[in-house]
């Protein structure tokens, strides 16, 4: 999963994943975009669910927050933010079933982790005092309000008919033009930090791979679009990229 992601990171700085901003037909099938979301990210939620709810650790107190963390990320994301959705935008079947593919294997590896395979003293009631849950949880729920936040403005930057682009100035948008994609790294790495596992590190390289390389080509949208109006801005993350 790792190299892959290597390969992903590479490949996107080249290849425009073609949905959003940047939706290309030549993916697949256009799916509207309600149903393409709930579609791709729903099965991450059932795979979780099914994982916990067949182990004995289901009910330990860290196994059981970090399942509600992760379930709680998923389920705004696969049973709200959908039904937000303004317009009638749509996203390719084959970027949808490369999303669906891509969360049934993330939810596997994250779920056998917490529930099967990690070490049965390492999740104790202790785990709650570390430093790794402690930080990693503060920057987990900082990087869902990023990314609530920054999908919130973006929703609002159009009427009801518009489908112009705009470009967005609030929040963190101030500091870069893709403060959601942001607020999921954050998120994600934050996940990494409270679980201190290897499937979380892989996914947190994950969710940089694939969202960087695409936070530079919407920069370079903005840039052909709004030119001085970016300013200083940066790509995703602020000050630095």
């Amino acid at each position: 999963m790792a190299a892959i992601a290597a390969i992903v990171f590479i490949a996107l700085y080249f290849v425009e994943a073609g949905y959003g901003m940047l939706f290309d037909k030549k993916w697949g099938l256009p799916i509207p975009n309600k149903i393409a979301w709930i579609c791709m990210e729903a099965p991450v939620f059932i795979v979780m669910f099914l994982l916990w709810n067949g182990s004995e650790r289901q009910f330990e107190t860290v196994p059981f927050l970090i399942f509600l963390f992760f379930e709680l990320h998923y389920f705004q994301r696969s049973f709200i933010f959908p039904l937000l959705i303004k317009g009638k935008s749509k996203m390719p079947a084959g970027i949808m079933l490369m999303g669906i593919t891509f969360n049934l294997l993330n939810g596997y590896m994250q779920g056998e982790w917490i529930f099967y395979l990690a070490p049965q003293d390492m999740y104790t009631k202790s785990w709650l005092h570390s430093p790794q849950f402690i930080v990693g949880t503060i920057l987990f729920f900082t990087g869902m309000a990023i990314n609530i936040q920054s999908d919130h403005i973006v929703r609002h930057l159009r009427k009801p008919g518009d489908t112009n682009h705009y470009l967005p100035k609030k929040g963190l948008f101030k500091y870069v033009t893709s403060a959601n994609y942001f607020g999921e790294i954050v998120e994600w790495c934050g996940f990494a930090i409270l679980t201190w596992s290897a499937s979380g590190a892989v996914f947190a390289w994950w969710t940089f791979a694939n969202l960087v390389p695409r936070a530079n080509t919407i920069y370079h949208k903005y840039k052909a679009m709004f030119g001085n109006e970016l300013e200083n801005r940066k790509r995703v993350i602020p000050f630095i990229y």
